[in-house]
């Protein structure tokens, strides 16, 4: 969701809402021009780097093999048949390929133009991979959720020919009450095209499934789906319903092969599945529901088609060969279970592919259902600096045996830090020490909850606190959530949702347009923003704001006048910040000009009920 004023490249504008970021973003960088035109005069409405470097009109469009690029997006777009120009680029015969595919743009015909030049013919195949990698990757979950019952994992591999390459997807979506719906599915076509499709369909199961997650509603919304987008229809699809307490999985599949369920003990079985058409191929067929269990130590083995063509025909073949591969990942010699069981998938790919090409995508997403469960951790300490260590041991300890990621552990090791350094340094100040209680577990839904405990008194910040009592600060910065309860001693309470990856998300480096400021010449602090908050832009709108508050401790105003682009992430960090202060008793006050589009995004972001727009 951005808000511009005016848009920062003449000529070409960003298309699509929210929904469409990610895929914008993963595009921007491309070793191709790529290009989105539309209206009446096919002019780019979009452009990315590459493209904008070589000019944002229409008749800046080269001519490839003599003829004119521009004259052909007239032709794809009257027609709506894609076209592909192989040859000289311009007068200086430099080898380039144009791809130009018809798509819809807010309901007008359009066309998707991709151009790479290079110095030689393979110049554009490898470019193209790149986009492809690029934009699916971009599209595929950046992690899973981990529950204390469950290790997931998910992994995709490119087909060697891009011509194959491109609409293989996964996904895994934490339902409530222990219940995560499980998702695998084919898009039909290949490259960008097939990765849009891909999206569209992850972004319907999602909006169905928290509506209504049983398999029988999810299938029939998407088949319906399906049948009125030309490129969804013959999609295919397995979807499950996986109760992590009890390993109940129900589920249903449309032209989608069985997933594998492999025994603690190395048996392995190929669900039963009632065939029924891909997606939007035959409106209305009749689907059918299935059930098994996943008992204690059994792993699940969702996968595309790829994984049974990987070992050539015949298709038994195929699925022999991924039914030996998941044994020996699972409980053969050199197995990752149960330690990296979080990379289940990865070793049941790359035991598929091996060093040889493999004529399609390969999407793998497996559950792994533990044997034991994770008991949650009691500490009860003296609370003095000398305890600090044994906390830090016992909890990382723990932290790794849940299969936590080491960038979210090494988070959630310094907020509880940072809370029991503070127990121990004022708690009991000017007393004989008294004790200091941590506890952590994971409840059924994968959200981690730590609580520091101690029966002294919390010590407010100061206005300034300097480089000292900052604490709140770091442990807001750092987990999910954070509240502070100072009646009968002092409860720090520590959550944050688990998620299975040890990457999860890139931190965004470079500069950015924004500018932010501070001023504390006022009542209270206000941060004053101008520029275009972009996503390092909201980062540093974050930082700035917990610091003016001291960490939310106290009340703080922004002043966004400035503000010539507001983007989602500057969106979610005022939601985050208004959360916090309801949670510590103030409202957070926001001046935004009326009749502004910042002020616009605000409101239709629902934010004008949680914060005081001015």
């Amino acid at each position: 969701m951005n808000a511009s004023q005016p848009s920062p490249t003449p000529g070409a504008r960003p298309v699509g809402g929210a929904g469409h970021d990610v895929l914008v973003a993963a595009m921007e960088d491309a070793a191709a021009a790529i290009y989105c035109l539309a209206g009446p005069a096919m002019e780019p409405v979009w452009a990315n780097a590459r493209a904008r470097a070589l000019g944002t009109s229409r008749a800046d469009l080269p001519s490839v093999d003599g003829r004119s690029v521009a004259d052909l997006v007239d032709v794809v777009a009257r027609t709506g048949r894609p076209e592909t120009l192989r040859g000289p680029l311009g007068s200086d015969g430099t080898a380039a390929t144009a791809v130009l595919q018809p798509l819809r743009v807010e309901g007008e015909p359009g066309v998707l133009l991709v151009l790479e030049a290079g110095t030689g013919t393979d110049a554009w195949p490898e470019a193209r991979g790149d986009v492809v990698d690029q934009v699916q990757h971009s599209l595929l979950p950046p992690s899973l959720p981990l529950l204390p019952e469950l290790r997931l994992s998910g992994s995709y591999h490119r087909a060697s020919s891009l011509g194959a390459a491109g609409g293989d997807w996964f996904d895994a979506v934490p339902l409530g009450r222990g219940r995560l719906a499980l998702v695998i599915g084919d898009a039909v076509g290949h490259g960008v095209p097939a990765a849009g499709a891909m999206s569209r369909l992850r972004g319907a199961m999602r909006s169905v499934a928290l509506r209504d997650p049983s398999p029988a509603a999810v299938v029939a919304a998407l088949d319906a789906f399906a049948a009125q987008m030309e490129d969804v229809e013959g999609a295919s699809v397995f979807y499950a319903v996986l109760e992590a307490a009890t390993g109940r999985l129900t589920y249903a599949a449309a032209g989608h092969p069985p997933p594998l369920l492999v025994a603690a003990d190395g048996s392995s079985s190929f669900l039963p599945v009632t065939p029924r058409p891909p997606l939007g191929s035959l409106p209305g067929s009749p689907t059918v529901v299935s059930s098994a269990e996943l008992a204690p130590g059994a792993t699940l083995v969702l996968y595309s088609d790829g994984a049974v063509s990987a070992s050539g025909p015949p298709p038994a073949q195929g699925l022999s060969r991924l039914a030996d591969v998941a044994r020996r990942a699972v409980t053969g010699p050199g197995s990752i279970v149960p330690e990296g069981a979080g990379g289940l998938a990865a070793a049941v790919a790359e035991g598929l592919l091996g060093p040889r090409e493999h004529p399609d995508d390969l999407a793998v997403l497996v559950a792994h259902r533990l044997a034991e469960r994770h008991e949650p951790l009691t500490m009860d300490l003296l609370a003095v600096p000398a305890s600090l260590p044994a906390v830090r041991r016992r909890l990382s300890a723990w932290l790794v045996g849940l299969g936590m990621g080491e960038q979210d552990r090494v988070g959630v090791m310094v907020a509880v830090g940072e809370a029991c350094a503070n127990s121990a340094e004022h708690a009991y100040r000017g007393t004989e020490p008294g004790r200091m209680h941590v506890t952590a577990a994971v409840d059924v839904d994968g959200v981690l909850t730590v609580t520091v405990r101690d029966e002294g008194s919390w010590r407010p910040p100061d206005r300034d606190p300097g480089n000292r009592g900052r604490g709140l600060l770091i442990m807001r910065q750092l987990v999910d959530g954070v509240v502070l309860q100072g009646e009968h001693g002092t409860t720090v309470t520590l959550s944050m949702r688990l998620r299975s990856s040890e990457e999860i998300e890139e931190r965004h480096a470079g500069t950015s347009a924004t500018e932010v400021a501070v001023d504390r010449a006022g009542e209270r602090p206000v941060v004053r923003v101008s520029g275009a908050v972009d996503l390092v832009g909201a980062e540093q709108l974050r930082i700035r704001l917990l610091e003016a508050s001291h960490g939310g401790t106290g009340q703080v105003e922004l002043d966004l006048a400035g503000v010539t682009l507001f983007s989602s992430a500057a969106v979610r960090v005022v939601l985050a910040v208004a959360r916090i202060a309801g949670d510590e008793g103030w409202r957070l006050v926001v001046h935004a000009p009326e009749g502004g589009v910042t002020r616009h995004i605000l409101v239709i972001s629902g934010l004008a009920g949680l914060v005081e727009m001015r």
